[in-house]
């Protein structure tokens, strides 16, 4: 671990406060290297305590921000890469910390077996499983789908809202409460992923085939 992790600053929130809207060029050189010190390096602290708990998560990268889309400004974005376009990822920004579980940006290949797992009769029933429990944990459930019911499969299949599916996403907003200027954000952060676990090991085995 680099230089350990200790939680945000308080003053993390400062510094995205000064950059919200549409903040001028001046405004970002004169928070560039605050959000760096206290916004960006302590997601790379963060991840790299988790990766210490658990080498699965140690292939990560924290985005660098200083181009012109100024929205980016105003979050720091991070993923943990499990598979082929199977990632975790991390987004913190003046409403806290969000983590979410995502395959996306795939590639027709990708899709097709993505369908052809989620109509077998064994790993099907066993996403649908996954799905279920997440939500009932709290997870939002999103993605990139058909306006309407995939062709060659029946209207009624019982995962026919699966199958739309051109990427999934199952996503939750942790907060900013106290605990996100502790240490105790790594537990947050390792729970989670292990909350997510079930969804990317079937994603990774079935779609990534990485």
């Amino acid at each position: 671990m680099t230089g350990g992790f200790a939680g945000w600053p308080r003053a993390a929130f400062d510094v995205l406060l000064e950059l919200d809207g549409v903040p001028s060029v001046e405004v970002r050189e004169r928070c560039r290297r605050d959000r760096e010190e206290l916004v960006r390096q302590p997601m790379v602290d963060l991840l790299s305590a988790v990766a210490d708990r658990d080498a699965l998560y140690e292939d990560f990268a924290v985005w660098r921000y200083g181009g012109v889309m100024l929205e980016a400004w105003q979050r720091q974005g991070a993923i943990v890469r499990l598979g082929r376009n199977v990632e975790l990822s991390l987004r913190f920004d003046l409403d806290g910390l969000g983590v979410s579980a995502a395959w996306w940006y795939a590639p027709s290949e990708q899709i097709e077996r993505y369908r052809t797992a989620v109509a077998d009769s064994t790993s099907g029933p066993r996403l649908a499983a996954v799905v279920r429990k997440l939500e009932r944990q709290g997870f939002e459930i999103s993605g990139d789908l058909l306006k309407r019911p995939l062709r060659g499969y029946p209207a009624d299949h019982p995962r026919a809202q699966l199958l739309r599916h051109r990427t999934l996403i199952a996503g939750r907003h942790l907060g900013c409460d106290d605990w996100i200027h502790t240490e105790a954000a790594v537990e947050r952060v390792h729970d989670t992923f292990t909350q997510l676990r079930p969804l990317t090991r079937w994603l990774v085995n079935h779609v990534a085939l990485a």
